[in-house]
């Protein structure tokens, strides 16, 4: 007599670099009574078969990540994040590429040697460099974070022309070895104008990649309306950042609403002062970074590096349906915001795609503080132009 048994076993073997494709191997163990009995056992494992393979983990190839910058505050806060899963997903595995000036590359390698010594599991390589073209070559995803900081004595265009030159040498590297479809992030102040420059002097790159960081300004505001109202922060939602990331933004929260028990309350109805909204609350959020300068005698660097891996995930990843949040982009004229420069609007982003919320009213308050960062953007982007003259 013959026993009746059909067993499954698995071996799976992944290809992990590229132009290696992913496999997977799956053995079909089959005893029966007789050889028709064997034969249905195997055609019934078979017809399985599809339902087995969907089940079994496929690895994802590596995401390489430029950092530039990356010696430095934020890079520092920014680089284990990023190898941690925080900008990407728990189950994304990346490739980080660091980049810094000569003077600072001995710090960049001690930044390499921690990455190493912390074995994150998502990590699979480092390239830590100071030739911009060995660091721009094949990356996915880019985030500008290295710039030329203004020093005390120092003119706002002796700074404006080193950031243009900078981020003009960075442009044509990317341009000539980024991946396809690279997504650029630009965090160095001034971050719209860098932005900007980015594009100018990276034509094939798609102006929908190219943007900036207005999403900790966004996260300043979500936290100043959660102190606030004593909620948690994750149920505030919708606030925005206008315009340039400086003193002239504009956070808004006429359409930013709290999460209630049955539904969602306005914070503008919550707060019920209108004074706090229109002049402390925007005050605090558009001077927060220079509050932190004077507590801790350095620049934000934590909250800067969370809030760009904020900017990336829900870039590659999306965001929440019926939530928006406010991203630096290649304005095309909405809101009555002159096209051609990098604006903060509301975004929402969808298959690695971003977006500007369309229709939302803006009333006689909103619009000249619209306006108003509108004006210094158009003036930072003349001076920008004047020093490629």
């Amino acid at each position: 007599m013959y026993s009746c048994r059909t067993n499954y076993v698995h071996n799976v073997t992944y290809g992990g670099t590229k132009g290696q494709g992913k496999f997977c191997i799956i053995g079909f163990c089959v005893q029966a009574s007789s050889p028709f009995n064997c034969a249905l056992a195997l055609f019934c494992a078979l017809a399985a078969f599809p339902a087995i393979i969907s089940k079994v983990p496929m690895a994802k190839d590596p995401v390489r990540v430029l950092v530039t910058g990356a010696a430095g505050q934020i890079g520092y806060a920014l680089v284990p994040m990023i190898a941690r899963g925080v900008m990407l997903g728990p189950d994304q595995p990346v490739i980080l590429h660091l980049l810094d000036i000569p003077p600072a590359a001995e710090a960049l390698n001690g930044v390499k040697m921690e990455l190493i010594d912390a074995a994150f599991p998502l990590l699979k390589g480092v390239v830590a460099t100071t030739d911009v073209i060995e660091a721009c070559t094949g990356v996915n995803i880019a985030v500008m974070v290295g710039g030329f900081p203004r020093k005390e004595g120092m003119e706002r265009k002796d700074v404006m022309s080193k950031n243009v030159s900078i981020y003009k040498s960075q442009a044509s590297a990317l341009e000539q070895h980024a991946a396809a479809g690279c997504k650029v992030l630009v965090v160095a102040n001034p971050a719209n104008t860098n932005a900007l420059i980015l594009k100018e002097f990276a034509p094939s790159i798609p102006e929908k990649n190219i943007t900036c960081l207005t999403r900790l300004d966004h996260n300043r505001a979500l936290g100043q309306i959660s102190e606030r109202l004593n909620v948690q922060v994750s149920d505030v939602k919708n606030v925005i950042i206008w315009g340039n990331h400086s003193s002239t933004q504009y956070p808004d929260v006429s359409h930013a609403t709290v999460k209630a028990q049955h539904g969602e309350n306005h914070v503008r109805e919550l707060v019920a002062d209108d004074e706090w909204l229109r002049g402390e609350f925007i005050t605090t959020v558009q001077q927060r970074g220079a509050a932190i300068i004077k507590a801790r005698k350095l620049s934000s660097a934590l909250s800067a590096a969370s809030s760009a891996c904020d900017h990336i995930r829900d870039w590659v990843l999306g965001t929440p349906e019926g939530t928006w949040v406010s991203m630096g982009v290649y304005s095309d004229g909405s809101y009555n915001v002159p096209a051609g420069l990098i604006y903060s609007f509301p975004v929402t982003c969808r298959d690695g795609e971003w977006s500007i919320v369309q229709g939302l009213s803006i009333d006689e308050f909103s619009r000249k503080k619209l306006d108003a960062t509108a004006q210094e953007l158009s003036e930072e982007k003349a001076l920008a132009y004047s020093c490629l003259s």
